[in-house]
């Protein structure tokens, strides 16, 4: 009985020395762990910019059967938040800055354990190197559950080393799963907008969408103004040599509206049109091979490109409709010159004038007055359509 009382109090001894030596050590922390994804950058950056992909690689919620995990109205961008339930304790995040395509920066607290979290993309050979950095102080239970596991860079680094892994993977089938299919040439209607114009970077084109769009929402939103349609940018030019192009940016209206003279917000109308049209499903990244698509398409075809602008793209499902960069929808259409259908021409023959000699002995014919006969006009063309 005493030799028990021994051990229990040699254990309960080594536990208080262990506490204390746990307790004293520093709780501050670095972990930092990179790798190569086979994805665009752009499309890497966008993807870990929305909370609502990170169930798809953060490996604490794909190996957590039982999480719960909530989201606020803003997942992308800064001021974008996420929390969640798990078993093994609560956790958030927020994004407090971004760099377009370029860098990261978030908070996370995860029971009494604070953090800075900072994203880093950049191009290289073989796809995007991503460095994902954690800067912190442990709580004191984290202290203890680190020294028990090997340390806190290989609790921290083994999580990070399987996201990044999951991350590649998720990339590597949602961004580079795309379709591109020929719908020929089409008639597009008449659509009214709202928009903005400008002239960009053709690098920032995707940028600037994203700031243009929830104006225009709110916008419309603000004045009642009725959305009859998807999101879409018409690319006046296209100058890929400069790198430059010059774009609205809109939202398809029921109403044609007027709005007064120096908004930074344009209402107009873009007159039906003919055009050879390509549906992209997939992500953003391959509209330049839907585009080239179409281009090939007309030129295939020998018909004429009408020069009243470069190019039209209607985003019909995109990022608010499914998360899935590989069920996105996108319509490309290069508007054409109508072919003229040329005049048929009807060959009618002159009539000859007979004369006749009435017989001494019979009474004069009455003349029978024949029908005026009126030459039938030849068909009008169609009008051509108005641009």
């Amino acid at each position: 009985m005493r030799i028990l009382k021994y051990i229990f109090l040699l254990l309960l001894l080594s536990l208080v020395a262990l506490s204390i030596f746990i307790a004293t050590q520093k709780g501050d922390f670095l972990v930092e762990r990179s790798k190569i994804i086979n994805s665009p950058k752009a499309s890497v950056y966008n993807y870990v910019n929305d909370y609502r992909n990170w169930s798809d690689f953060g490996s604490w919620t794909s190996e957590d059967a039982e999480i719960k995990i909530n989201y606020p109205q803003n997942t992308i961008g800064k001021g974008a938040s996420y929390s969640w339930e798990g078993e093994d304790g609560n956790g958030q995040m927020r994004t407090i800055a971004v760099k377009e395509n370029d860098s990261i920066a978030q908070t996370m607290e995860f029971e009494g354990t604070s953090s800075m979290i900072s994203w880093h993309f950049k191009d290289t050979i073989g796809g995007t190197k991503v460095t994902w950095k954690s800067k912190g102080k442990m709580s004191f239970f984290f202290k203890i559950y680190a020294a028990l596991n090997g340390g806190v860079d290989r609790v921290i680094g083994a999580i990070y080393e399987k996201s990044l892994t999951n991350l590649d993977k998720a990339l590597d089938f949602e961004i580079n799963t795309f379709s591109t299919i020929d719908n020929g040439i089409v008639q597009k209607p008449v659509m009214n907008y709202i928009g903005q114009t400008f002239t960009c970077e053709l690098t920032k084109v995707n940028k600037n969408f994203k700031i243009v769009i929830p104006k225009l929402t709110a916008f419309c939103e603000k004045n009642n103004i009725a959305v009859n349609g998807k999101p879409f940018i018409i690319y006046h030019t296209y100058d890929t040599a400069a790198g430059l192009t010059k774009i609205t940016i809109g939202i398809a209206i029921r109403d044609l509206i007027f709005l007064s003279a120096g908004s930074d917000i344009v209402a107009g109308k873009l007159d039906a049109f003919e055009g050879a049209k390509t549906t992209l499903t997939g992500d953003y990244s391959h509209l330049k091979t839907a585009f080239n698509k179409t281009n090939n398409y007309v030129n295939q075809n020998k018909l004429s490109p009408n020069p009243v602008f470069s190019h039209l793209e209607i985003y019909a499902t995109g990022k608010n409709d499914v998360k899935n960069p590989s069920k996105w929808v996108t319509e490309v259409y290069v508007p054409i010159m109508p072919k003229v259908i040329p005049q048929e021409k009807t060959y009618y023959p002159a009539a000859n004038a007979a004369t006749t000699t009435a017989a001494p002995t019979a009474p004069a014919a009455t003349p029978v007055k024949k029908a005026a006969t009126e030459e039938p006009k030849p068909k009008a063309i169609d009008d051509e359509f108005e641009f």
